[in-house]
């Protein structure tokens, strides 16, 4: 179900990835992709565990350079440094939820701001009306993005207090607060009850029509279906297929796909077990060394856990 028409003459491309191919060592993860989203739009990427959905969401974001290819927003090509792509536009959210555990509410959506401030450190440190001026903007638009999700009555609240469907949604609010053109959610929905999902499915659409194109990665195939606009499958790295909900789910490839029945040119299992710890290892490593988030944010990684880490890290 889709509440928007777009004409593909007319649209705008936001994201625009070309032949995106991620190799670590001799295997690879992603190879050839090529994806467009459009202003307006929300599309969805699928595929059965293993199929380099992450890794590609990394080559997008900077956390990975691929190997091949190139992606570029809106028509320039993007720097592989996270903080650069989320100041070029492009904000994103994780699969496991990554909040400063003992930071409230408010504070949490104030660190998104940051690539949108330009005050100085000698103006910070000499409370310049410059420096003074750029933080009470800074409040009141962390304020209105609470507002916005429903959590405003919560803003002084510390994040680790809050419901783990608050602290998605607060982790939503946050990436909005770079005011970004696209948004990047990975797995928004993991974890979550029947209402949850139901109100985040919402909150998508409100955020798509206040003019953010969105690109989501879900395990749920029913609130993917029901709220993207185009779909695109990866199995093992590869795009099998893209198009509306109808035309993704009446492909028998990615039926077969999904019940792990193999098809002409599917990977061996020795291979597609290669690629998913190649994959988790080059994963681990960018997290452990990435400037962005930054060292505060390193230092306080430790309490960001939430008691449904571990039922998300088996998905």
């Amino acid at each position: 179900m889709t509440t928007m028409t777009t004409t593909t003459k007319t649209a705008t491309t936001v994201l625009d990835a070309s032949g995106v191919t991620m190799r670590f060592g001799g295997l690879t993860a992603v190879r050839n992709v090529d994806l467009t989203v459009n202003a307006g739009e929300i599309v969805g990427l699928i595929g059965p565990n293993g199929a380099g959905k992450t890794t590609f969401f990394n080559c997008l974001t900077g956390l990975y350079v691929p190997t091949e290819g190139k992606v570029s927003y809106k028509g320039t090509v993007l720097p592989p440094k996270p903080h650069l792509v989320t100041q070029a536009g492009i904000a994103r959210t994780f699969q496991n939820i990554r909040l400063f555990a003992n930071m409230t509410v408010l504070e949490n959506v104030l660190v998104g701001r940051h690539t949108r401030t330009k005050e100085g450190l000698w103006s910070a440190l000499l409370r310049l009306p410059g420096f003074t001026k750029a933080e009470n903007a800074s409040r009141e638009r962390a304020m209105e993005l609470l507002e916005f999700i429903g959590l405003h009555t919560k803003a002084d609240h510390l994040a680790r207090n809050l419901p783990y469907g608050d602290q998605r949604k607060l982790e939503i609010a946050r990436a909005l607060a770079s005011d970004p053109g696209l948004l990047l959610l990975d797995e928004p929905t993991a974890g979550m009850n029947p209402q949850e999902t139901r109100v985040t499915e919402e909150l998508i659409f409100a955020i798509r029509d206040q003019g953010i194109a969105v690109l989501v990665i879900e395990h749920d195939m029913r609130f993917i279906f029901n709220l993207c606009d185009r779909v695109a499958v990866l199995v093992q790295g590869e795009k099998l297929v893209e198009g509306t909900s109808d035309v993704v789910q009446s492909d028998e490839r990615v039926v077969a796909a999904y019940l792990g029945t193999p098809f002409e040119g599917a990977p061996g299992a020795e291979e597609v077990a290669e690629v998913e710890a190649a994959e988790a290892e080059a994963h681990a490593e960018a997290e452990a060394t990435e400037a962005e988030p930054t060292e505060a944010e390193a230092a306080t990684d430790d309490d960001t856990s939430t008691t449904r880490t571990e039922e998300e890290d088996t998905r």
